[in-house]
């Protein structure tokens, strides 16, 4: 059974190990070629991030350089990863090939110039957070104070990227800038997130957002961080499927999907440490779903939401 996730953060690991790692085979990262081949990957999605110390006037070069990274090192030399540039890509996507797709969390490269925002979206761009935690100038975050909604700014790029069919990514938005997401936006994805009924963190979706969610028919990827997986901040394999289980019973068992958070997560659910892991979570969800509701949110709700 392949696997669709839609959020790891391998770039800025590379990035931030300038060099010392290999996308090959490190056992630093947890989303590698390797660990692709052994979770049976169809698709990952590599969100080009930037740590909020960078300054304003280095944004855009870090950004570009995790692009290169993602081109010189990720697109495997081989031709078995392959960049998924349109979501049509995935149409009939051979056997043999792993998609990779870029994603951006954060608008804070682009500053006010959306012509920057076309370039990364002519690299192939295909899924766009507005904000991480922090205000800038699209929204504010969901760990922002203020919890403001949406900007003028803001507004503008959900339309550019409505109309290039691209996901416009709920996952760190304030409340009230969900909502306002929610009215803007054709193609909505919450790319990772839980449930707030099962564990409280702030950035996990209450029970509205995620009835909401599934009004629009937009998918929400759970995500695997212990933080926002239980109160307690510990968790394994079962407590990811309460989240799941709590989504089902909202409605959302054909909207739900997968968004790791591998390698951007401190530390990791017991036997979910890295990609590679994948296939030993689908025979759990087995125990709890059907065979083709387990298909389903391993890839085939995903592919059954793409933009069109």
């Amino acid at each position: 059974m392949r696997v669709i996730d839609t959020h790891c953060d391998a770039l800025y690991k590379l990035q931030a190990g300038k060099g010392k790692y290999t996308f090959q085979d490190a056992e630093e990262l947890d989303v590698n070629f390797e660990r692709l081949i052994e979770a049976k990957m169809l698709l990952q999605g590599f969100a080009i991030f930037l740590d909020e110390c960078v300054p304003v006037e280095h944004k855009w070069k870090k950004a570009v350089e995790q692009v290169n990274i993602f081109k010189q090192h990720v697109l495997h030399k081989g031709g078995v990863i392959h960049q998924v540039k349109k979501w049509s890509d995935l149409e009939n996507f051979p056997e043999e090939k792993i998609g990779a797709v870029l994603t951006l969390e954060g608008i804070e490269p682009i500053g006010r110039d959306l012509d920057k925002l076309t370039q990364l979206l002519d690299a192939g761009v295909l899924s766009v957070g507005l904000t991480w935690n922090n205000a800038n100038l699209a929204a504010d975050g969901i760990m922002e104070e203020r919890g403001a909604g949406l900007t003028h700014f803001g507004k503008e790029i959900i339309h550019r990227l409505n109309e290039r069919k691209v996901f416009t990514d709920v996952s760190h938005l304030s409340v009230k800038a969900f909502w306002d997401a929610l009215e803007e936006a054709n193609f909505v994805i919450a790319s990772h997130s839980s449930a707030k009924a099962i564990c409280s963190h702030p950035r996990n979706l209450d029970d509205d957002q995620i009835k909401a969610m599934i009004e629009h028919d937009a998918m929400i990827h759970v995500i695997f961080h212990p933080l926002f997986t239980t109160n307690s901040g510990v968790a394994n394999m079962e407590d990811v499927v309460r989240h799941i289980e709590h989504i089902s019973e909202l409605g959302g068992v054909k909207n739900i999907g997968f968004g790791s958070d591998f390698d951007g997560i401190p530390n990791h659910i017991k036997g979910l440490e890295n990609a590679g892991k994948y296939q030993d979570f689908l025979q759990v969800l087995e125990k709890h779903f059907t065979k083709e509701e387990v298909a389903g949110f391993a890839s085939q709700n995903f592919l059954n939401h793409l933009p069109k």
